[in-house]
């Protein structure tokens, strides 16, 4: 007798065991569940301020589409320029680059090899003067205009592959993709790894759509800004909406990586003589609109000027939006990420619900049949 009743408060307590089991899991079901609900509601909260939002931008762009439309077809012809200077250069790793996006545009971007190319030097900024852009191409040089830039390390890697011996692999890389588009790759490249930068630390202007950096104005000795100084290289490159910011992992964009590292705080003056005057307070080189160009200090730049060189393309004079339109332009880009985000937590979480689910619903059938299994033991050991 004593047996049964000590069975009988066995299969009591593991009945409560597995009841406590199913209630936790119910909670994680329910919990679940209102991350779920909370996550969809999130959703369409985002989906209709991303509605508002492409609609404001669609009113603007009506309201302005004649003179956009000019705008644009000016720049698309200066950028056609010097893609084509670029294409001439045929055994470059950038005339190859420029080759594959003109025959295969779109596509190129989905290729293992060029899907991680933001593109080459010469092509990712604009100058809205062409005497400055000449200027600043000439400080940076033909090599580094030419440089082909990747958003990642991994990127690089993709370019150029070696073999056991460490030699370049021709088969692999620019070297294999050239002789496929009637191209081969000579002599060396630059590559730049954007990931790899060391991003401009400080912050932009107030309010500037083009996002341009804060530098402190130079100050001579004796406190005054040198006379004819026009602002610092770097701020002077025009970038469009997609190169201003989240280009990076980091979500920086090509101002405060790619030019800030080449430009770093490169001075622009108006003449050679306000430069030389200038001298005191330039540490990382200067250039003026009719030639004059220092490196570094103690490095000067002599001889006639070079009149076919690769330059950045002219934005002429490209008008700049409303304050209103770039708070709008970069609300509805970070809303498009949150909401980008916000899809991937809705997948996992469905995946969790699922998860919670199936396991609620077997440790279920396990207790209904733990209390069939229990009824009929009982029944066995009580008296009738």
């Amino acid at each position: 007798m004593e047996e049964d009743h000590q069975k009988i408060e066995l299969m009591t307590s593991n009945s409560e065991k597995v009841d406590a089991d199913l209630q936790v899991l119910g909670l994680k079901v329910n919990y679940h569940e209102n991350n779920l609900a909370f996550l969809n509601a999130e959703m369409r909260t985002i989906t209709k301020s991303v509605i508002d939002l492409e609609g404001d931008l669609a009113v603007y762009a009506l309201s302005h589409i004649n003179e956009e439309a000019s705008n644009h077809e000016c720049q698309i012809q200066a950028m056609k320029h010097t893609i084509k200077h670029i294409v001439e250069k045929e055994k470059t790793a950038a005339g190859i680059i420029c080759q594959l996006q003109i025959r295969h545009g779109f596509q190129a971007s989905k290729l293992p090899l060029t899907k991680d190319v933001v593109g080459v030097v010469a092509t990712l900024g604009s100058v809205k003067d062409e005497n400055v852009s000449r200027l600043l191409s000439e400080f940076l040089g033909s090599e580094t205009m030419l440089g082909v830039v990747c958003k990642t390390f991994e990127g690089i890697k993709a370019l150029e592959k070696y073999d056991k011996e460490g030699m370049i692999d021709k088969n692999f890389g620019l070297h294999g993709l050239g002789p496929s588009i009637g191209r081969l790759l000579e002599g060396k490249f630059l590559a730049i790894s954007l990931e790899n930068l060391r991003a401009y630390p400080g912050g932009f202007l107030a309010g500037d759509p083009q996002k341009r950096l804060d530098f402190p104005k130079p100050r001579l000795p004796d406190g005054k800004c040198p006379p004819g100084f026009l602002g610092f290289a770097v701020n002077m490159i025009d970038l469009d909406d997609d190169h201003l910011s989240c280009l990076t992992v980091n979500s920086h964009g090509l101002r405060e990586t790619l030019f800030y590292n080449l430009f770093s705080y490169l001075q622009v003056y108006r003449s050679r003589a306000e430069m030389e005057l200038a001298m005191p307070c330039i540490s990382d080189g200067a250039i003026s609109l009719d030639g004059g160009m220092i490196k570094t200090n103690g490095l000067f730049y002599l001889g006639a000027r070079k009149e076919d060189i690769l330059r950045f393309p002219t934005s002429f004079g490209k008008p700049t939006r409303p304050k209103e339109i770039h708070e709008t332009r970069e609300k509805l880009k970070l809303l498009q990420w949150k909401k980008e985000r916000l899809a991937e937590d809705i997948i996992r979480e469905k995946a969790l619900l699922k998860k919670a689910k199936d396991s609620f619903h077997a440790k279920r059938e396990e207790y209904e049949k733990f209390l069939n299994d229990a009824h009929q033991r009982i029944s066995k050991v009580l008296p009738n």
